[in-house]
């Protein structure tokens, strides 16, 4: 699927050393902290029918990880959401690719298309201190909610509504 500038393309067990490798890069395990089980459960995680993951692209540059769930089977402790709800959480591997505006533009893009598509609500749950994340949502369409706890810990629950 191509959004904008972006290409997203599902993710498959051929992605899956790459994924390994972003994952242990200093920026991005900072957030996804143990590089090895968040590669667990990535590879865990294909073919999932409430999880769909992709490599998005610019050019034919591959540089983030985009996942999107379905919150209703996937994370109960958003608190209640509209039937339906998306989750999202993504990186961008490359640091070179960083402080460019492509967080912002492809997560827009890709949410965009999802409430374009009938999606009541797409929700983001960066760490509460995680500021950059924070800032880049915003300027994706997203509003800042209220804290939740999450599995992961701490979140700040952020939404973008039809």
């Amino acid at each position: 699927m191509v959004l904008n500038d972006y290409a997203y393309h599902p993710i498959s067990s051929a992605d899956l050393p790459l994924m390994k490798r972003r994952l242990e890069t200093p920026h991005v395990s900072r957030w996804w902290h143990d590089a090895a089980e968040q590669f667990e459960l990535v590879g865990g995680d294909l073919g999932h029918p409430d999880m769909a993951q992709f490599i998005v692209a610019t050019g034919r540059r591959p540089f983030a990880y985009l996942q999107c769930y379905n919150t209703g089977a996937w994370n109960n402790g958003f608190g209640p959401l509209p039937a339906g709800t998306r989750g999202l959480d993504q990186f961008i591997g490359e640091s070179d690719m960083l402080d460019r505006g492509h967080g912002s533009a492809f997560i827009r893009a890709f949410s965009e298309r999802l409430l374009a598509h009938g999606t009541p609500c797409v929700v983001v749950d960066p760490d509460p201190a995680n500021a950059r994340t924070i800032r880049t949502y915003e300027k994706a369409g997203f509003i800042r909610d209220r804290e939740v706890d999450t599995p992961d810990g701490r979140a700040l629950l952020m939404v973008r509504n039809a």
